[in-house]
């Protein structure tokens, strides 16, 4: 069966990203002018040719937005499980080699953190693992999932690629959504940053959101990590991979994330900075691509930013995030993951977006429970 592992292979890193920086000012005023606009119009509003017409961009994204997701943002909190990882990554504070305390939550712990965030009313929440398959596999994914799902509409999990038949397996537990990021799409380059372990497989990760299509996931989540290559042409691959999954798997739902490199444990700095006009121009020009898709944006960035870019086609929010195993209420002092940017409470964050006109929704399906 095909993949989009053989989609990858008929485009050239290094020329898209060209093709991208060739665009014109007459591209991206024929982008923004055509209703409907496909891959080649959003090589031209994510070039530098674009940056003049951000305002415009922008105007028309913040339309988008609110004729498809009126005044909504669905609000998450992700919960860490495990900071263990057998994986070996440049960019990562859980990564193999950085020396530091190690934990797994308990199934008691599991419901301390989780209650902890039910009483702050949270629907909708996101678990996360270090990617150590034997220790946090799809057995204790099961459990976890089944103790989530007593006490939230809505549970995602952002955890090591599976199998179709173990995503099946979390599917019919009751998970909601996938979140897979493949960090960049630039193949030659991606060793580079994926030393050793399971991520540095480049097309097992290609392939995973394939394995979870054919398992009937509800929604699938994709991204790139900001700041390892070229983030223009990362985000036209990861928009290739969005709409030949959204063609293929046309029942299903998909989001997309924006993660910026942030400070963690065994530093590496980005290789190529992505400034803030630059998010802008690229969520925008995905709302402009596709107005259904869901656009999240994390507590990586600062409270400032977040609340900017609410108003242009951000749909998704991350609130009093904390990226370590425990952190909410077992084990509040263990290593993050990565610096948060936002530290606002969830009731700031709150009042923050009603005061900006928003309208928190608790989960994105079934019945809305809204503040």
């Amino acid at each position: 069966m095909e993949t989009f592992s053989a989609i990858h292979k008929e485009y050239d890193w290094e020329g898209e990203r060209k093709r991208i920086y060739a665009k014109t000012e007459a591209d991206v005023l024929t982008a923004l002018a055509k209703k409907r606009k496909n891959l080649d119009d959003f090589q031209a509003l994510i070039s530098p040719a674009e940056q003049p017409y951000l305002e415009a961009m922008a105007q028309q994204s913040a339309l988008l937005t609110k004729k498809r997701f009126g005044n909504t943002v669905q609000i998450y909190a992700p919960m860490y499980l495990s900071n263990i990882c057998t994986n070996q990554c440049t960019y990562c504070g859980f990564s193999i080699q950085n020396k530091i305390p190690r934990k797994i939550l308990s199934e008691e712990e599991v419901r301390i953190e989780m209650e902890y965030l039910k009483a702050k009313g949270y629907e909708h929440i996101l678990l996360v693992t270090g990617e150590a398959n034997k220790i946090a596999g799809v057995d204790y994914l099961e459990k976890t999932i089944e103790i989530a799902r007593a006490l939230f509409a809505n549970v995602s999990i952002e955890v090591q690629p599976l199998e179709t038949n173990e995503y099946k397996r979390l599917v019919d537990a009751g998970l909601y959504a996938v979140m897979v990021y493949q960090e960049t799409y630039n193949k030659h380059e991606y060793p580079k940053y994926h030393l050793r372990g399971k991520k540095s497989d480049f097309h097992y990760r290609l392939e995973a959101p394939d394995r979870m299509g054919m398992a009937g996931m509800h929604k699938i989540g994709l991204g790139a990590l900001f700041g390892l290559e070229d983030w223009r042409a990362d985000s036209f691959f990861t928009a290739l991979h969005f709409k030949y999954l959204q063609k293929k798997y046309w029942q299903t739902k998909f989001s997309m994330s924006f993660p910026r490199l942030r400070p963690h444990e065994g530093d590496v700095q980005p290789k190529v900075e992505m400034m803030d006009a630059d998010l802008v121009q690229l969520i925008c020009a995905y709302r402009l691509l596709d107005e259904d898709l869901e656009l999240s944006i994390s507590t990586r960035e600062s409270a400032d930013f977040r609340n900017h870019i609410v108003q242009m086609g951000v749909t998704t929010f991350s609130a009093e995030s904390r990226t370590n195993p425990g952190g909410y209420a077992v084990a509040p002092e263990s290593l993050e993951q990565f610096s948060i940017n936002d530290t606002r409470t969830t009731a700031e964050v709150k009042e923050t977006l009603k005061t900006l006109g928003k309208e928190v929704v608790w989960k994105d399906w079934e019945h809305f429970q809204r503040w």
